[in-house]
């Protein structure tokens, strides 16, 4: 599959990358990674990465503008996602060839090749294994590409405590280190909170009540965002809170947007990724994501919650 992936980057001038909405460090590391690693072996290619801008990601990569005849006899690659409702820029299709890259449960099978590996903590991970396999032949990785590279797996992997890190994660990471890249400032950068956050989580903290089967629900309603200045995508940096608390198997943040309720789903056990997709989501086992159209939909997922952690827990 590597080697078959490297002969359609060969064979076209144009490639075009995108990845899943409501981007990560992972979605953006593996799609931008994956464009600095072609442009630098085949700088003579039009590489181009595409999708909504991310502003807590400006400091990884900006988007670029690409225009519909762009798609006229490109190569599409998508990375990190594992559902085509989730594609960021639903142009995908409009190439002449679909790669998928993704390290997610298989949700649709799409594209001309997919080469999906469930063992990886990350794509990123899987996007350096590409290069393995490039630099066999004389390929090499840029140090921004490295950068790049290395924060989807610091960001996927949670500072390398996830249990999706394997010995090949960490071997891959120390051979990330030794390119030239400001890790101190990468960490900054990832990891900073700003007081408005700060504050937001110490409301979640005393709001926080846990249910007998082990689990959590955290209602964040446009009130609440309003109240603390945040927007529903910058809570994205507080999902993890909850994961030292004794006594929580799972828990669920429902943030409220404009037109539906943004769903977050984390566990230290029960599966969790089923009831995001039936939920217009996905994901992996322990961590997942989905959509709600009303309150009264997260009501249902709760309830789907409280029975994954109660088959965890017979």
């Amino acid at each position: 599959m590597l080697e078959a992936i490297v002969q359609k980057i060969k064979q076209y001038d144009t490639i075009i990358i995108h990845r899943h909405v409501r981007p990560d460090p992972d979605a953006y590391g593996s799609q931008a990674g994956l464009a600095q690693l072609i442009e630098k072996n085949y700088p003579e290619k039009n590489v181009y990465v595409t999708g909504s801008e991310e502003a807590s990601l400006h400091f990884l990569v900006r988007m670029d503008e690409v225009k519909d005849s762009d798609y006229e006899g490109a190569l599409v690659i998508v990375c990190d996602t594992a559902n085509q409702a989730r594609i960021d820029d639903q142009r995908y299709d409009k190439g002449k060839e679909l790669i998928k890259i993704d390290h997610h449960p298989v949700v649709d099978a799409y594209g001309d090749l997919q080469w999906v590996d469930t063992t990886a903590s990350s794509t990123c991970e899987m996007i350096y294994e590409l290069f393995l396999h490039m630099e066999k032949e004389g390929g090499v990785l840029s140090d921004q590409g490295a950068r790049l590279i290395y924060a989807g797996i610091v960001g996927d992997t949670g500072r390398f405590l996830f249990p999706s890190t394997t010995p090949k994660t960490l071997t891959y990471a120390s051979d990330l280190v030794h390119y030239d890249f400001d890790r101190k400032e990468l960490y900054n950068e990832m990891y900073k909170t700003s007081l408005r956050v700060a504050k937001l989580k110490g409301h979640i903290l005393q709001n926080l009540s846990l249910e007998e089967a082990g689990y959590a629900t955290i209602p964040l309603t446009k009130d609440v965002l309003d109240e603390y200045e945040m927007t529903a995508s910058e809570t994205s940096q507080l999902v993890g809170i909850l994961g030292d608390i004794e006594g929580i198997l799972a828990w669920v943040f429902f943030v409220e947007e404009e037109d539906s309720i943004r769903v977050r789903l984390r566990s230290k056990g029960p599966v969790i990724n089923k009831i995001a997709e039936d939920h217009n989501g996905g994901g992996h086992p322990m961590a997942a994501g989905a959509t709600a159209k009303s309150w009264e939909e997260t009501k249902q997922i709760a309830k789907e919650l409280e029975q994954a952690c109660y088959d965890y827990q017979k």
